[in-house]
């Protein structure tokens, strides 16, 4: 990757952060070349700070890292797309990001599987979610069995309603039985990417 930091007379080039998960854009930054390989070399997203004047790295007081996960030159080679991990809010303020907005996927999917890690955390035993996890991956794999094995009964009928609504049943807690294994909706999406690259 080649950046052009002499095009600028600072030395300081333009720095969009992207959640690597979201796809949100984070913050905006600057760095000079000793940032940059400081950000490559530790794994984490240190700017040159212009009211500081020294290397500043996101999430040094806070420990709200930025943790990297890939970086990429734009076609001029003057801004840079830095894609990570971040370890809670990123605007100095507490916000998600620094325009304020929620950092989720605009893909319902994913805001599902945010919610559902949520519910696994709450404490509140009324919670559907919290219910199946309290009794364990036993009956979480055999509630995806069951929702399975209903929306193929479903699909034998034309009752559209009904088998939409098994559908999703089943989407639903295939969510949950991924959590529970530890893994996510990405993973598996990742895969099927793979698959679908490996084959053109």
């Amino acid at each position: 990757m080649k950046v052009d930091f002499n095009k600028y007379s600072d030395g300081l080039v333009p720095a969009i952060i992207q959640d690597f998960t979201t796809h949100k854009v984070l913050m905006m930054g600057f760095m000079n070349e000793e940032a940059l390989k400081k950000t490559m070399s530790e794994g984490k997203v240190t700017f040159f700070s212009r009211s500081k004047q020294r290397l500043w790295t996101k999430g040094e007081e806070s420990g709200n890292h930025l943790l990297v996960k890939e970086i990429l030159s734009d076609c001029d080679n003057d801004t840079l797309l830095i894609k990570a991990q971040p370890l809670g809010p990123t605007c100095h303020t507490g916000a998600d990001t620094c325009w304020s907005e929620r950092n989720h996927s605009e893909d319902f999917l994913y805001y599902l599987q945010d919610i559902i890690e949520l519910r696994k955390k709450s404490e509140d035993e009324k919670s559907y979610v919290r219910q199946l996890f309290n009794k364990g991956i036993n009956k979480i794999a055999q509630k995806v069995g069951e929702e399975a094995v209903e929306l193929v009964i479903e699909a034998k009928d034309s009752n559209e309603d009904l088998f939409l609504n098994e559908a999703a049943d089943l989407m639903f807690h295939y969510l949950v039985l991924l959590n529970a294994k530890g893994y996510n909706l990405q993973q598996v999406v990742s895969i099927l990417q793979n698959r679908h690259s490996n084959k053109k």
